[in-house]
């Protein structure tokens, strides 16, 4: 499904959301808490955005890396590092619930909207806090469903009718259909927090955004 939506998947993430994917993209970056010449690991990485944010922030001197196990996602990634000149940054085929990378390889890690596609996912959480430093950060950002009227009502309406609409047209009903399921899978904000404590991540924290929308999970490996 992922490898079909690759062509589309910068136009759609941008109308889904009016564009403000790039700013909540940018402030779980600023959650990583990264240092120039630190090192990087954005997993489900699709098609670059996220790792980019993660660049600019480690600088020439740093380095990133997306993963994703889809290989269409992965080429537009690589096509829009080349674009852009980020040599820091690399983009390779992983699975997320067996990253091939070496326990406290990372400064810090992210997931995109990437966590609620997870099979396993307190599998995945383990992982995920397995590759980061000592005293590294765990990012996560992803889509959540309000809870109270008007913005419910709205959420339902845009999530449930209009984004399967916006996936016919761009050619893949069934793939934007699945989104707003694999939403209502996924738990809670706070759920999410006790998941991550339970992997063994400490100072764990979330912030909400976008009236209910959006959260942004961050949360230490020990140090």
């Amino acid at each position: 499904m992922f490898d079909r939506i690759a062509g589309v998947y910068d136009l759609m993430n941008t109308a889904m959301t009016a564009g403000m994917h790039h700013r909540w993209r940018e402030r779980a970056a600023d959650r990583a808490e990264l240092e120039p010449g630190n090192s990087a690991l954005d997993v489900c990485c699709g098609t670059g955005d996220l790792a980019f944010e993660l660049a600019r922030r480690v600088g020439p001197q740093g380095a990133v890396v997306g993963c994703d196990f889809s290989e269409p996602m992965l080429e537009h990634a690589r096509r829009k590092a080349a674009e852009r000149g980020l040599g820091q940054v690399r983009f390779e085929w992983a699975d997320a619930l067996e990253l091939p990378y070496p326990d406290g390889a990372f400064d810090a890690v992210t997931v995109g909207f990437g966590a609620r596609n997870l099979a396993d996912l307190q599998r995945g959480l383990a992982e995920l806090a397995r590759v980061l430093r000592p005293g590294g950060r765990l990012v996560i950002l992803e889509i959540t469903q309000p809870r109270r009227p008007p913005l419910s009502i709205f959420y339902s309406l845009w999530f449930d009718r209009i984004v399967p609409v916006l996936g016919a047209v761009a050619g893949d009903s069934d793939a934007y259909a699945y989104l707003p399921q694999s939403v209502k899978r996924f738990p809670s904000p706070l759920s999410l927090a006790e998941l991550m404590a339970a992997s063994g991540l400490e100072r764990i924290g979330y912030t909400v955004l976008a009236g209910g929308i959006i959260a942004i999970h961050s949360g230490a490996r020990p140090l």
